[in-house]
C-alpha cells in the first residue's frame, strides 16, 4: 500500500432494468421477489453507480479519475426501452458536478459488459467526425484518459466469450484500443484448480493486487467474468473503499447462492463472494455496490451463522 489518499464521491449514471430471473439465477422468484419487486415484464430496477476520485494532494482537482461508466447514451429507442434506460449517463453525471469528460485522466472499469463500459464511447454530435465509422458511429467519451482493465477481461471481450450474445459490444471496445492499459492481477486460484465451495485462497489478497494508478489497486474477482476486477483505495478518512463489481451487484445478492444467470461460472461467483466478504469484514472495507438502486454504501459483518450481513452506511 502507499500513503496516497483520495477524495471521492459517488455518482449515479442513470437506471437500468434487467430480468429478475437473470439477476438471481437459480434462486426462485418466490424468494428474491420478497426483497425486490419486479415490473410487469419481470424486470427489477438497478442503478449504474460510478465513483469520481481526486488525489487528496491534487489541490486544483486537475486530474479526475472515474471508476465505471455505465451503459452510455448510444442505445436506440427500442433497446433503451428494453433495458429501462432513461437517457441519463456518466457524461451527464459528471456534468452535474462540473467535470468535463476531456479532463478525466484515468478511467477504471470493473469489466467490459455494456452496462459498465458503454460510457467509454458516446453518440456523435452534429459536425463531429466519428472515431468508429461502422454502425453505430461513435466518439471517444474520455479522449485524454487511460482506460484500465484486466488483460484477461479485454481478451475475452474481444473474443466475445460470454454467456450473453450482445454484452461485449464492438462500439464500446474498438475505439478505445489505444487508450487501454492492461492490468494483470494474480487470480485467486491456480489455473485448473476447482476450489471447494467454502475454500479460501491460499495467497494473501495484498499479494494478488496490482497498483494501476498511484494508490489505487485492482484485484480479480472471477465468476461473473474471468477477468472481472474490484478496485480498492484509501480515502482522506483512512477508510479503505472497495468498488464492488458484479460479484455482489445489489444488497440482495449477499447470499452465497445468489449468483446471476449472466455469470460465466456461477459456482466460482459464490466462492468469490465468500472470500470477498471475509476480506471486507476482517479489514472493515466500505463497499460501493455497482448496481444497488438504494444505498450502495455498505459494510460487512459476520452474521453469527457462518455467513455475513451488510450494514448500510451514510
Amino acid at each position: 500500500m502507499t500513503s496516497t489518499r483520495y477524495h471521492w464521491q459517488s455518482l449515479r449514471a442513470g437506471t437500468l432494468k434487467l430480468d429478475g430471473g437473470g439477476m438471481f439465477g437459480v434462486v426462485p422468484k418466490s424468494l428474491w421477489s420478497r426483497a425486490i419487486p419486479s415490473d410487469e415484464l419481470n424486470r427489477i430496477g438497478l442503478a449504474h453507480n460510478c465513483l469520481l476520485l481526486y488525489r487528496s494532494d491534487d489541490i486544483d482537482r486537475a486530474n479526475p479519475i472515474l471508476i465505471e461508466t455505465g451503459s452510455g447514451d448510444k442505445f436506440d429507442a427500442k433497446s433503451s426501452q428494453i433495458y429501462g434506460l432513461e437517457g441519463d449517463c456518466s457524461t451527464a453525471a459528471l456534468s452535474r458536478v462540473n467535470v468535463r469528460c476531456g479532463e478525466v485522466r484515468d478511467v477504471i472499469v470493473s469489466h467490459l459488459h455494456f452496462d459498465h463500459a458503454g460510457g467509454l464511447t458516446r453518440k456523435v454530435r452534429d459536425g463531429e467526425t466519428p472515431d468508429l465509422t461502422e454502425a453505430p458511429p461513435v466518439k471517444l467519451t474520455f479522449p485524454n484518459a487511460r482506460v484500465h482493465v484486466q488483460q484477461r477481461e479485454w481478451d475475452d471481450a474481444i473474443a466475445n466469450n460470454a454467456v450473453m450474445t450482445r454484452t461485449y459490444l464492438r462500439e464500446n471496445l474498438i475505439p478505445v484500443q489505444e487508450q487501454i492499459r492492461y492490468c494483470d492481477a494474480i487470480s485467486p486460484w491456480e489455473s485448473g484448480h476447482i476450489p471447494a465451495k467454502d475454500e479460501l485462497p491460499r495467497q494473501r489478497l495484498r499479494d494478488r493486487m496490482v497498483e494501476i494508478v498511484t494508490g489505487i489497486f485492482a484485484f480479480k474477482v472471477p465468476g461473473h467474468t474471468w477477468g472481472q476486477q474490484a478496485i480498492l483505495f484509501v480515502d482522506e478518512k483512512d477508510q479503505t473503499v472497495v468498488f464492488t463489481p458484479d460479484v455482489m451487484p445489489t444488497v440482495n445478492h449477499v447470499g452465497q447462492a445468489y449468483n446471476m444467470g449472466y455469470d460465466v461460472e456461477p459456482y466460482i461467483s459464490g466462492n468469490s463472494r465468500r472470500w470477498f466478504l471475509a476480506e471486507a469484514a476482517e479489514h472493515d472495507w466500505l463497499l460501493v455496490l455497482d448496481h444497488e438502486a438504494g444505498n450502495p454504501l455498505q459494510k460487512v459483518q459476520p452474521d453469527g451463522k457462518g455467513w455475513y450481513r451488510l450494514i448500510p452506511q451514510i
